[in-house]
């Protein structure tokens, strides 16, 4: 009870500071000649992983009409049907929302996540467009998108949107389309899940050899601190060939965090598990080694791990539509096939026999291991001592049944 009457209080005292705010930010602006300012809005991060990256959104305040509204091409519903297996395939519905100022503001205040504004360097024509492109898009008809986390995003919608309402060319500073840039989309997920390893490991598990590819700096906007890093410094190009830059002010509207907050620690990390794993499970081998000991209950743990771990990503691999997951050479170490053998290996394990899996399994993964720095993809490092539980599982069987005849 105290902290829901907490919470609300909170939004409360968050609301009536951003009135104060707005009220002393519009105020010297009433009687501009132009009473319309159209703004690009960069929140900061959070802690939830499909906010890591930041956000967004178009801010749109109109003095004359007492419109301060805030567009947002972020909003999902998360408790839609089939949520998480139509986001595997790549198949998740995103759409444009509109709020007041207020609610939005209040709402990144509680969150404690800081939010830029760059007020856009436009004409009165300009702006009409770009207000009237916000409004076909906002129709119920259009405001439903297929989204995309790295193509098509609450970052990329607003930039091209922006473009599009240009009289004239938007003129980047940098080239845009040069891939020579030594920047992968991989290396910006890390960048962004900083602290988060659990999240990473993740993601990294999910993503595929394209991933690691080069990438232009028009497709590192898809991060939202890009695109206001990049738009700082553009250019209007008119059909006159006069030059204006896009962006004409530039300041933190909300400041809610505390830069000396000290950083959440990141507590077991997926490495020092999978290290842990891997000395526990290469002490057992080595024990069931001397002692003559099959320790077949840790292949069915360690195997079936792995082939569930496998069907996913053959899954995301074979039927997702995102374009980052296929090929994933992480195949060659969690694939089905170890869910598929699973009762015929176990039974030969069982038995002190010689399992052709297991002699197929080691070889696979002894490659694997052997070609790690020339294949293709950057793979987690916590994933090298999973493998090497899995090698030396095979192994084992390989060692006991050395002297046995079939």
């Amino acid at each position: 009870m105290k902290r829901n009457l907490f919470i609300c209080l909170y939004f409360i005292a968050s609301f009536l500071c951003v009135s104060a705010a707005t009220a002393q930010t519009q105020e010297p602006r009433s009687n501009a000649p132009d009473s319309i300012r159209i703004s690009l809005l960069t929140c900061a991060s959070g802690q939830e992983i499909y906010s890591l990256f930041g956000h967004t959104a178009i801010r749109y305040e109109n003095y004359t009409r007492g419109i301060d509204a805030v567009f947002n091409y972020g909003i999902f519903n998360f408790n839609a049907p089939n949520f998480i297996f139509r986001f595997a395939l790549g198949e998740t519905d995103y759409q444009l929302g509109a709020s007041d100022y207020q609610h939005f503001a209040a709402e990144y205040y509680f969150l404690e996540r800081d939010v830029w504004q760059q007020t856009l360097n436009l004409t009165a024509e300009e702006k009409e467009q770009l207000v009237a492109l916000l409004e076909e898009n906002y129709r119920p008809e259009s405001r439903v998108y297929r989204y995309n986390f790295f193509y098509d995003n609450c970052a990329t919608r607003p930039r091209d949107l922006i473009e599009k309402a240009i009289s004239g060319t938007l003129q980047y500073a940098d080239n845009m389309t040069d891939a020579d840039t030594g920047v992968t989309f991989r290396d910006l997920l890390h960048k962004y899940s900083e602290g988060h390893p659990w999240s990473r490991f993740g993601m990294d598990l999910c993503m595929g050899s394209q991933t690691d590819k080069p990438i232009n700096r028009r497709l590192m906007m898809f991060v939202p601190f890009y695109v206001q890093e990049f738009f700082d410094k553009a250019q209007i190009i008119n059909n006159k060939q006069e030059a204006r830059p896009l962006v004409s002010a530039e300041e933190k509207i909300i400041l809610a965090s505390d830069d000396e907050a000290e950083q959440p620690s990141e507590g077991f990390t997926p490495m020092q598990a999978a290290l842990l794993l891997f000395i526990l499970v290469a002490a057992a081998t080595i024990y069931g080694i001397r002692r003559g000991k099959t320790l077949w209950g840790i292949d069915l743990v360690l195997f079936l791990a792995a082939g569930l771990a496998g069907c996913l990503l053959a899954f995301l691999a074979l039927f997702s539509e995102h374009p980052a997951v296929s090929p994933n050479y992480l195949l060659f170490v969690f694939h089905p096939f170890h869910l598929l053998y699973l009762p015929c290996m176990l039974n030969r394990v069982r038995k002190r026999k010689r399992s052709r899996y297991m002699m197929a399994n080691f070889v696979v993964l002894t490659l694997f291991i052997l070609l790690w720095l020339v294949i293709p993809q950057r793979f987690p490092p916590a994933v090298l001592p999973l493998a090497l539980c899995l090698l030396i599982r095979s192994a084992s069987n390989l060692i006991l049944t050395y002297d046995k005849k079939e």
